[in-house]
């Protein structure tokens, strides 16, 4: 298929041969059952679910999206970012605002998951096939898009799953049914915990094609998925749309841009034509703005017959239409039997099975797991059941591989255990919410604690004496080091106080001294942090004219706490040393004792 992308068709009668045998080639390399209409472009096809995942845990709900393919030349920059016309036209161009953001998303992935390879042509094929490219780049300077919401049809089961509103409107204003929202189509129930700040405005908001755009980096790369990998990117763009069709559409775009592309003004890019489903009353799209529907077909109705011109009776005693014979009995038919509930659909209830009360300190993995058990009303396990794990509010704890959300399908005992939950440095109560996929029954509440980081010991690595002159400065800067529990003690926040004495442990008003950043004297730090390997080495110690001996208290969270002696005196007084005196006049010999004599 990759081949017919690099045709250029010539005028003329070869014209017509080549592109209609081009067209063939796409349509044949597409999957089963997809049909294309005559610009090449996919018409109506049934999605093909080719894994366990249902709707409402899709990104989109598994909602419409668009079927438009590439053109059929390889898209060769323009000569000027207006230029519509030939293989440079719009719609192998990218908004301007729109490619910024694809771009600064691959950039964000590549230092937050380095081992997911995300492209930011993949970005580019979904936002083509969700949004056409957030309807043509219809978007202000921040990157939101203007005029109407970019919004999905109802997903009220019409020819499309059926998922009641979660976010009472607050994102698709609509408070029955739950619709995909923005330029990448998130469903609310999936933006509540996929969504991002992508342009650091302190919102996350699925309309922003910046924050649309890492949220669908991010919801790309969870699982730890290398996309690299054929088989992970196809898990993961089915994890999109859970649709076969979808997939072809997205790796045909995928392919066309890695081709290359180009820029073209915000607001000037093509709109999409095709919608998947081919209903040309709701096209998924609340900003389109261009042509709707149109992808499918219908049979025109049967000729209704000449009014004027009665229908020949049949003859009588026979069973042609309108005969005398005998009446048909009308055929007795057996109800189908009832198909037996999904194990889903007998969940009544949910039930903590796992730790409780699972305390971290930050930057730890908790040592117990959650674990939810689903249950029917009489209080029987039910396995084969999908339970989400998810971690709510503004906390930055999540999961090991740095998700918030989790899928587990219990086991034979009813059982989903979530996987290891990584404490983030925000502290307090932070709630993980367990849910069933597919079933609205009462969620589950689990609440973990994440304490600030902490150690119980303090040792100085140094030796030297801390020694002083007055209104002088310490030669000797204070290092030490925080363990906890024998490891080093990393990031942990460390007070410094001069202190008055033991017993009081208040900041001293005279002695040694810190200097704040305008040079004034400090006696008290507390914006002190270890480093990976636990040390800290304090700032430089000055003194007054106070001599004496003075301590340092250093602690830290969690209760080390090392006092160190600081010593300001006055410099030895120094003498100049004295000549021995000669002796004066001679020395008579002592006159001997009777003894010795």
């Amino acid at each position: 298929m990759a081949a017919q992308f690099g045709l250029r068709l010539r005028k003329g009668a070869a014209t017509t041969a080549l592109a209609a045998a081009t067209v063939a080639a796409l349509a044949a390399s597409q999957a089963p059952g997809v049909t294309t209409d005559g610009a090449g472009r996919q018409t109506t096809g049934s999605p093909s679910p080719e894994m366990s995942t249902q709707a409402d845990d899709t990104a989109t709900g598994n909602s419409r999206y668009y079927t438009d393919l590439p053109p059929l030349d390889s898209p060769t920059p323009t000569t000027g970012p207006g230029d519509t016309s030939g293989t440079g036209g719009t719609e192998s161009g990218i908004p301007a605002t729109v490619l910024d953001a694809y771009k600064k998303a691959e950039a964000s992935l590549r230092q937050s998951k380095p081992g997911c390879n995300l492209p930011w042509q993949l970005l580019a094929a979904i936002g083509k096939v969700e949004s056409g490219q957030a309807s043509g780049g219809r978007v202000d300077a921040e990157g939101t898009t203007t005029g109407k919401k970019i919004l999905g049809p109802p997903l009220n089961g019409n020819g499309f799953a059926n998922i009641s509103d979660t976010d009472d409107g607050a994102y698709d204003d609509d408070r029955t049914h739950d619709r995909a929202v923005g330029p990448m189509q998130f469903i609310p129930s999936t933006w509540e915990w996929a969504g991002r700040d992508g342009n650091d405005d302190g919102a996350k908001d699925p309309n922003n094609i910046y924050d649309a755009a890492l949220a669908a980096g991010h919801y790309l790369c969870r699982f730890d998925w290398d996309l690299s990998n054929d088989a992970n990117l196809r898990s993961a763009i089915l994890s999109y749309n859970n649709s076969t069709e979808y997939y072809n559409t997205v790796m045909t775009w995928l392919e066309h841009y890695r081709k290359g592309t180009h820029e073209i003004p915000d607001g000037t890019g093509s709109l999409p034509r095709t919608p998947s489903g081919g209903n040309s009353n709701n096209t998924g799209s609340g900003n389109s703005g261009g042509r709707n529907g149109g992808g499918s077909t219908t049979s025109p109705s049967p000729k209704p017959s000449n009014p004027s011109t009665p229908s020949k009776p049949g003859k009588p005693g026979t069973n042609e239409p309108g005969g005398g014979g005998s009446t048909p009995k009308p055929p007795t038919t057996t109800p189908p039997p009832s198909k037996p509930p999904t194990p889903t659909e007998t969940v009544h209830h949910l039930e903590n099975a796992g730790a409780s009360n699972l305390t971290a300190m930050a930057g730890d993995t908790f040592t117990g797991k959650l674990a939810t058990r689903t249950e029917t009303k009489a209080g029987k396990a039910v396995a084969k059941v999908r339970v989400r794990f998810t971690v709510m509010g503004d906390t930055d704890t999540t999961f090991i591989g740095g998700e918030k959300v989790a899928v587990v399908i219990t086991d034979s005992g009813g059982k989903a255990t979530a996987p290891a939950l990584v404490a983030g440095e925000k502290t307090g109560t932070v709630t993980v919410k367990s849910t069933v996929v597919g079933r609205p029954v009462t969620a589950l509440d689990h609440k973990v604690t994440v304490t600030a980081r902490r150690a119980d010991a303090l040792a100085r690595t140094g030796t030297a004496a801390l020694t002083c002159v007055p209104n002088g400065e310490f030669a000797e800067q204070i290092e030490v080091k925080a363990t906890y529990k024998g490891e080093v003690a990393d990031k942990v926040a460390v007070r410094a106080t001069l202190i008055k004495s033991l017993p009081d442990t208040t900041a001293n008003d005279k002695g040694p001294y810190f200097k704040d950043a305008a040079g004034n004297p400090v006696r008290t730090l507390t914006a002190l942090e270890t480093d990976a390997d636990g040390a800290l080495k304090l700032p430089k110690l000055y003194s007054d004219d106070a001599v004496g001996t003075f301590l340092l208290r250093i602690e830290t969270a969690g209760g080390a706490i090392l006092t160190l002696d600081l010593k300001v005196e006055a410099p030895a007084e120094t003498t100049e040393p004295t000549q021995p005196t000669e002796p004066t006049g001679t020395t008579e010999p002592a006159t001997p004792s009777p003894s010795e004599s």
